[in-house]
């Protein structure tokens, strides 16, 4: 993968700023990737409202190595039947042909768009826009976010066909469908774009966010909590705080307060955790539960289990490291 100069930026800013307000408009309206005024909550609540109407079956497509393996010709000739000037069309083809440094050897481009730059993601959406107004035509719903397309139909039998219309539109672009991860499937429980969807009473479709978000959200803060990570509980939760709100922001839509409260309740557990491991020996436990306000008896009974961090952080140090406590440190709640 190549990291962009400055001057590449630069250079792709500018073509930016030329193609897509000519492009854009053109494009699909459920197209919702990297496109001005849009974003991946407006493809999670379209695809909640085609759950809702009662298409509950989901052909879930991902494309293998989809930026690796763009091809330029194909890409040119559609970028070229929207832009009728000649010389934005030999700087597109430049920035694709661009070569990549291998080992410190430049080799030629031949495939594929440069990852990480600006006008890569307009370029996808030229490319892909073709397969949205196939799926348009035929009247099919569905949301698209860049590679990410998920099409709602109300049967497994009309999600196979589609499918197979997918895998045959993509090949005429000479992508390909990853089988592994695509599938048709119920939409209910599939994840897209971190979420997922579920039925509450009354068949009420919900947004949620989804296991694998979780997992990754509990890896993403045992790794910013990890043990070199600050030597106070105050400097932790300061690398934590942009973090969670980053992600409180993203998965607002998800009404799931139980799930919340769980992964609040495993937050503060943590650091709680980690406050002891900063404490570490007994002397300093005692003295560090005694100056935030700890009675004789809890800090002498905490202290007693010094060593047990997990488990000892879920006892009685709560009644110390409330969660008012953590409010005043500044660790943003997710319920």
């Amino acid at each position: 993968m190549t990291v962009p100069t400055v001057v590449d930026r630069l250079i792709q800013q500018a073509l930016l700023q030329v193609l897509q307000p000519i492009i854009d408009p053109t494009f699909s309206e459920h197209s919702h990737g990297f496109r001005p005024g849009r974003r991946a909550h407006d493809a999670v609540k379209a695809a909640r409202a085609y759950v809702q109407s009662g298409k509950r079956v989901v052909v879930d497509v991902d494309l293998a190595k989809f930026f690796d393996r763009v091809n330029h010709d194909i890409l040119m000739d559609r970028l070229g039947r929207r832009i009728d000037d000649a010389g934005v069309i030999r700087l597109v083809r430049a920035y694709l042909n661009a070569g990549i440094m291998d080992g410190g050897v430049m080799v030629e481009r031949h495939m594929g768009t440069p990852q990480g730059g600006p006008l890569s993601p307009l370029l996808a959406n030229v490319l892909l826009d073709e397969v949205d107004k196939a799926l348009e035509a035929r009247g099919y719903c569905f949301a698209r976010y860049a590679d990410d397309c998920n099409v709602y139909v109300g049967s497994t039998k009309a999600g196979q066909r589609v499918m197979a219309l997918l895998t045959r539109l993509y090949a005429g672009l000479k992508l390909q469908v990853n089988e592994a991860k695509s599938a048709v499937d119920s939409a209910l429980g599939r994840k897209f774009l971190g979420y997922e969807l579920w039925e509450a009473k009354g068949r009420e479709v919900k947004f949620a966010a989804s296991r694998k978000a979780q997992q990754d959200f509990k890896a993403r803060i045992r790794q910013l909590t990890r043990r070199s990570g600050g030597r106070s509980l105050e400097q932790v939760v300061q690398r934590l705080r942009p973090y969670l709100l980053g992600w409180k922001a993203y998965f607002g839509l998800a009404q799931t307060p139980k799930v919340w409260r769980a992964l609040d309740e495993w937050l503060r557990h943590r650091l709680r955790a980690i406050q002891l491991w900063h404490w570490r020996r007994p002397a300093a436990i005692y003295r560090g539960l005694k100056a935030l306000g700890a009675s004789d008896t809890v800090a002498t009974r905490v202290t007693g289990n010094s060593r047990c961090w997990w488990r000892n952080s879920d006892g009685l140090i709560k009644t110390v490291l409330t969660i008012a406590y953590f409010d005043r440190l500044g660790v943003p709640r997710l319920s």
